[in-house]
């Protein structure tokens, strides 16, 4: 088994050229292999069927003080994202929000992968690696930890003094970004004020059990008994959440935090791809008054709306998971009015009886 391991590694690793990784190639390649990897080991799901999400090993922290070692300073640190990711995607709201756009680089990878996952190319919303030329994202995940084997994932943050990944653990970054550059931070948005954070932190272990994770649970299921408890989750949530935005602009009030975030990328994926592809079909988001407003209203800030790519969400989704999409085609629709009126700055809200 290792000797196979090896094999493909050195396979995949082979095609990095001058002007990034060669094209996507399904026939060759074969498909991004970590559904396959999980579902084979079922001795690691708690319910036969269900789906099990990787570790994300590495788990720096940047500091304001540098005590953790990696000290919150401009232009040291760069994030590798994917803007059809919806991790990835909160890492990119947080960072425009701060208004750090100028203190952490950012690049995208291409929205599609093959059996060599995310990978640097030219094309419309991704481009090239511009720090370390790497092809394929795995190579910095070799360069951190040499023979790396695990689940290659975005967001990453690398550092560049010690070119190593600080962190691939999507919750810790946002937080961390949040937190850590207030001396460069534009000061109009606190994410995660420490009086309220027991309560963000509640919230947000809700929402990624339930809905966040849930639609990945529902999507990769494979018998009908954990898809089912997948699905009654995802909405009993939103069916709380929809209750809980009859009362306040935002989950907490009338300013935006790091839960309104964790919980907008999904909702921004849901009728796109969420409701079809993953079969959370239930309800679409739009049948929801409050939470397609407050999504809506999210949307009319340039940080939520600049980070969204429709294109490569959908791309993304119906062309990379072959085991639910087996002819990749991509659907036109729906079509959805994100810019209509939302209402929601002082006007009223609807409850449900």
């Amino acid at each position: 088994m290792a000797g196979q391991r090896a094999g493909l590694h050195a396979d995949m690793t082979t095609t990095q050229q001058a002007g990034g990784a060669s094209p996507v190639d399904f026939d060759h390649f074969g498909d991004y292999g970590d559904f396959r990897r999980k579902q084979a080991d079922q001795a690691a799901a708690p319910k036969p069927g269900e789906f099990v999400r990787p570790a994300y090993p590495f788990r720096g922290r940047v500091t304001a003080d540098g005590s953790s070692g990696y000290p919150a300073v401009p232009g040291r640190y760069h994030l590798y994202i994917s803007w059809a990711c919806p991790w990835a995607q909160r890492s990119a709201i947080v960072r425009m929000l701060a208004g750090l756009e100028d203190v952490i680089s950012l690049s995208a990878v291409d929205p599609v992968r093959d059996g060599r996952g995310w990978a640097f190319r030219e094309g419309p919303g991704h481009s090239l690696d511009p720090v370390n030329g790497f092809a394929l994202l795995r190579e910095a995940y070799d360069a951190t930890e040499p023979g790396y084997d695990g689940h290659i994932s975005v967001p990453v943050l690398w550092d560049r003094e010690t070119s190593r990944i600080v962190s691939n653990n999507f919750p810790d970054i946002t937080i961390d970004l949040g937190t850590q550059f207030g001396a460069w931070s534009n000061g109009s948005v606190d994410l995660y004020p420490a009086a309220q954070r027991a309560e963000i932190d509640a919230i947000n272990a809700t929402v990624y059990e339930n809905v966040n994770n849930g639609v990945y649970r529902a999507g990769m299921a494979t018998s009908q008994a954990a898809y089912h408890d997948a699905v009654t989750r995802i909405f009993a949530t939103l069916d709380e959440l929809e209750q809980r935005l009859a009362g306040r602009r935002y989950l907490l009030g009338e300013s935006i935090t790091e839960a309104d975030v964790r919980l907008w990328v999904t909702l921004a994926r849901f009728d796109v791809v969420y409701y079809s592809h993953f079969k959370a079909n239930l309800r679409r988001l739009t049948d929801y008054p409050n939470l397609w407003a407050y999504a809506r209203d999210l949307y009319s800030r340039p940080a939520f709306r600049d980070t969204t790519n429709f294109d490569h969400i959908k791309r993304h989704y119906f062309v990379t998971h072959s085991h639910i999409n087996p002819s990749r085609i991509v659907p036109d629709g729906p079509l959805l009015d994100w810019d209509a009126p939302h209402e929601r700055a002082g006007g009223a809200r609807r409850r449900l009886d």
